[in-house]
């Protein structure tokens, strides 16, 4: 007997049928003899819609009552989930954030967790019953509800798979795995088995959309193994309650992966921007003079190059941002420009920045160089690049992304099973 806590996404209970597609999946692990937690999403485009209730009620709104809104989607639906159990047979019933209670800081609208009491959810496993959890929400310190942020569902899970101890988070979505990179660039990327949660964070982070940034850093602190699986497969076929080798991608500590490629796969985010601040007098303090008001005002800053002039006495300072913040960066720096002490601010967008991921990179050389290299021989011209333990970046134009994640893909044996 092992404990799971299963997470179902917005496309997995999109409607009644699906919900009942879910409740099959549950029954089938609870008559496994497992001890089940459930986390479910809002139905598929709910969230948005309230969302934009919100925003149609008055443009500028409290963020508590936003939250009261917003967060009505998952209860209506762990809700429908728990009746439709009870009917299967299954002793289940829903629980609120604030029932468990999840308790949350108090950033409504993008809040984090700060503790959860598990302790009745635990009790009532023993008498066999399934908890049926509103993921997204929590309770503030002002006894109000508060959300997550989007895709909060699946931090809600993994945080109460920790809570409870459990032996796995299972994170069930519209697709089957985790893969080397998107199946809608090369048909040639393969599901990955297992993958650590470093390499997870370091996709999720670069655009891979599987799950939640914050949900995998939450994995990695507390160890939770967390599993990426397909609620639209048959939950009776052959092989889904297989509790050690189910289909889909295991996300673990590295060292469960018994063999370790140099890459583990290629993940891209379009839509970058650089901006070049040019002829910046070159002394000490000045990035801390440019990137400081910038994070004040909430822009992501990545790549970063400094480029200095043959004298020492200016510099060239490039980065890039997402493309929606550029005109809140430019105006951030045009505001500052007499302290940052520039000459010219340049801007271009419709870029986008490729990575490289695999925590083999720690023990190989070369593996820059053969993305330089396979990028050249397809006349592909690189406008930044970082790197790090496990990573490297690469940043390009926006033309060749397919062409550049097909040609890196297949650089390092990707396509190969």
């Amino acid at each position: 007997m092992a404990r799971l806590v299963l997470k179902f996404g917005g496309t997995s209970v999109a409607d009644i049928a699906r919900i009942r597609n879910v409740a099959r999946h549950v029954k089938r692990e609870v008559d496994a003899g497992h001890q089940v937690a459930v986390v479910v999403s809002a139905m598929s485009g709910k969230t948005n819609e309230l969302v934009g209730w919100c925003r149609e009620a008055s443009p500028i709104h409290d963020a508590r009552e936003y939250d009261a809104v917003v967060a009505s989607g998952e209860q209506v639906t762990s809700g429908l989930l728990a009746i439709t159990l009870q009917a299967m047979g299954v002793n289940a019933r829903s629980w609120q954030g604030w029932q468990i209670p999840l308790k949350t800081d108090g950033a409504h609208g993008a809040a984090r967790i700060e503790d959860i009491d598990a302790s009745e959810i635990v009790r009532r496993f023993g008498e066999g019953q399934v908890a049926v959890i509103a993921g997204f929400q929590g309770i503030a310190p002002d006894n109000r509800i508060a959300t997550l942020g989007r895709g909060g569902s699946d931090t809600s899970a993994v945080a109460i798979a920790a809570a409870v101890k459990a032996d796995r988070c299972d994170i069930y979505t519209d697709v089957d795995g985790v893969y080397t990179t998107d199946p809608r660039i090369e048909p040639k990327a393969r599901r990955m088995a297992r993958v650590s949660f470093e390499e997870m964070l370091e996709m999720a982070s670069l655009g891979a959309k599987v799950l939640q940034v914050r949900s995998v850093e939450l994995a990695m602190v507390h160890k939770v193994r967390t599993f990426v699986r397909s609620s639209f497969d048959d939950p009776d076929a052959p092989g889904m309650g297989d509790f050690d080798n189910p289909p889909g991608t295991l996300i673990c500590d590295e060292d469960e992966i018994v063999e370790q490629q140099v890459v583990t796969g290629i993940a891209y985010a379009k839509d970058e921007a650089q901006i070049s601040l040019r002829r910046v007098q070159d002394r000490p303090g000045v990035a801390a003079t440019i990137f400081g008001p910038l994070a004040e005002a909430g822009v992501n800053v990545d790549m970063i190059v400094q480029s200095v002039s043959e004298d020492g006495s200016a510099t060239d300072m490039t980065f890039t941002v997402p493309a929606g913040d550029v005109a809140k960066a430019e105006g951030v720096l045009d505001k500052a420009k007499a302290d940052m002490r520039y000459d010219v601010v340049q801007s271009e967008t419709g870029l986008t920045k490729v990575s490289i991921i695999g925590i083999g990179m720690r023990s190989h050389t070369g593996v820059a160089a053969t993305a330089f290299k396979a990028l050249a021989n397809r006349g592909i011209n690189i406008r930044a690049i970082t790197t790090s333990e496990i990573k490297i970046s690469i940043l390009i134009d926006g033309e060749f992304t397919e062409l550049a994640v097909r040609t890196l893909h297949s650089a390092y044996g990707l396509d190969k099973a």
